[in-house]
């Protein structure tokens, strides 16, 4: 089935541009793929302006998001695989959308990883019944 997050993202930047409001994304930079300035991530996260006024040859599309910025005036490729994507939401209003964790990252991340010490369950109780 075809995830529902690329058309969240584009009807999120739609409602924005149609109420002049400022489409920004929230984007996971740990997710593989994502190539953006690193001078501007902060604990893993970037928010980036997708606004028609900031970005160049913006492409919304159902697998990566990609446009051309300038970050202190130094023109950028940007290039966000779409399950990187965390939110999207305007600028002024912080109304928007929170995407759930992408499923197909989860199931790759909990393959992948040992799985958690099974904890012992707890011996009899220390408590005594008096009568």
């Amino acid at each position: 089935m075809v995830s529902t997050r690329p058309y969240l993202i584009r009807a999120i930047n739609e409602w924005a541009a149609d109420n002049n409001l400022t489409p920004h994304l929230l984007v996971d930079t740990t997710h593989d793929g994502v190539s953006v300035p690193e001078e501007f991530i902060e604990d893993g996260k970037i928010v980036l302006n997708i606004a028609s006024g900031a970005v160049a040859n913006l492409t919304l599309g159902d697998d990566y998001i990609s446009f051309n910025a300038r970050f202190a005036g130094i023109a950028r490729e940007i290039f966000v695989p779409v399950p990187a994507v965390c939110a999207v939401y305007a600028r002024e209003n912080g109304m928007g959308i929170v995407l759930p964790d992408d499923p197909e990252r989860e199931e790759t991340t909990t393959t992948d990883e040992p799985s958690s010490p099974t904890p012992t369950p707890p011996k009899g109780s220390h408590l005594k019944i008096i009568k």
